[in-house]
């Protein structure tokens, strides 16, 4: 498992998408490619939820990445106690659809992924996604 935190800044986005897939890469996890983007996508929507949202009561978050002999989890983590929720598709926003995503994403690579309150009173975002692929019904 590795961990590192980062300010609640826009410029923490790229950083954190880059350092999870750097890390995935050094370590020579087995992740294959269309599941690696997906992964990079939602560490990016995690991270920017924590930014938009979180930053007036959390000015820094912990990025966690775990790797199991099956599965890959990524974690986002802030101080702030708002516990989102996915919205419906509304195609006259422009954004607010992160959590959709995230959860979408991780619907078809077969995961799971939650929002759970932390000991401190914040919250951490989570997805884990199977390293193998998911056989479609």
């Amino acid at each position: 498992m590795w961990r590192f935190t980062a300010d609640a800044v826009d410029a923490s986005v790229p950083q954190a998408r880059h350092a999870v897939r750097d890390l995935l890469r050094r370590q020579g996890v087995p992740v294959p490619d269309d599941l690696a983007q997906a992964l990079l996508l939602i560490v990016s929507e995690l991270v920017t939820n924590a930014v938009r949202h979180a930053a007036v009561l959390s000015p820094t978050l912990e990025v966690e990445i775990a790797v199991g002999a099956e599965w890959v989890r990524v974690a986002v983590e802030d101080s702030h106690p708002y516990r989102p929720t996915a919205l419906e598709a509304d195609h006259a926003r422009t954004g607010g659809r992160g959590l959709l995503l995230v959860r979408e994403l991780t619907r078809e690579a077969g995961g799971v992924c939650d929002v759970e309150h932390t000991a401190s009173g914040g919250k951490v975002v989570w997805a884990a996604l199977p390293l193998k692929p998911v056989p479609l019904p």
